[in-house]
């Protein structure tokens, strides 16, 4: 009996299913963490929100490229790997501007949506891990959402510490070390996007 690509097709349903899922996650989790962020004058939650707003995008590109062709599918992770590092420069240019501008963030509430940020991505990774052996897309997901829950211990811990010391400076160490996480981030899904097309 031909095979009927059924098992193939169950699988694009399960990994659509997934990224409508953490699209929906991380685009409702952007638009609060940007706003708490901006009330907070927190470098770092804006960062941690634009990542959001990345990883949105990024889900939306591989849910449009889940059961295409191969070239799509690269594709698709090559505008991710870019998004990645255009947000990243961003965010360093933002933890700039307010290095220059001064203020001085309000550690519990870089705490509190520092916490609400790293159970909704710990949720997101955990459905993510089940596709992580996938193409592409499914791996530049994978970083993503472990890049996240480290970025939102970092703001957690630079909350602390901002509440603790009242200086605005852990707030923009972290800012800068979230830019660099999703930098780094692109760069590797271009890297692996790249030796996808060597392969194929």
């Amino acid at each position: 009996m031909a095979d009927c690509g059924c098992e193939l097709e169950a699988e694009n349903d399960a990994q659509r299913s997934t990224l409508r899922v953490v699209l929906v996650i991380n685009a409702a989790m952007f638009l609060t963490e940007i706003v708490v962020g901006i009330v907070a004058g927190s470098t770092g939650l804006v960062a941690d929100s634009l990542d959001m707003l990345a990883d949105a995008s990024v889900y939306a590109i591989s849910l449009y490229a889940v059961g295409r062709a191969a070239r799509i599918r690269r594709g698709a992770a090559t505008a991710s790997g870019v998004l990645q590092l255009i947000l990243g420069i961003g965010v360093l240019v933002e933890a700039g501007r307010r290095f220059v501008s001064g203020g001085e963030p309000v550690g519990l509430l870089m705490m509190g949506m520092g916490v609400v940020a790293l159970i909704a991505n710990s949720y997101c990774l955990r459905l993510i891990a089940k596709h992580k052996g996938g193409d592409v897309n499914f791996r530049a997901s994978y970083i993503f959402s472990a890049n996240d829950v480290i970025a939102n211990i970092g703001v957690i811990i630079s909350g602390l510490i901002v509440k603790l010391s009242g200086s605005q400076i852990p707030d923009l160490v972290i800012g800068i070390l979230i830019a660099a996480v999703v930098v780094w981030g692109g760069v590797r899904i271009l890297k692996d996007a790249l030796e996808d097309g060597r392969n194929g």
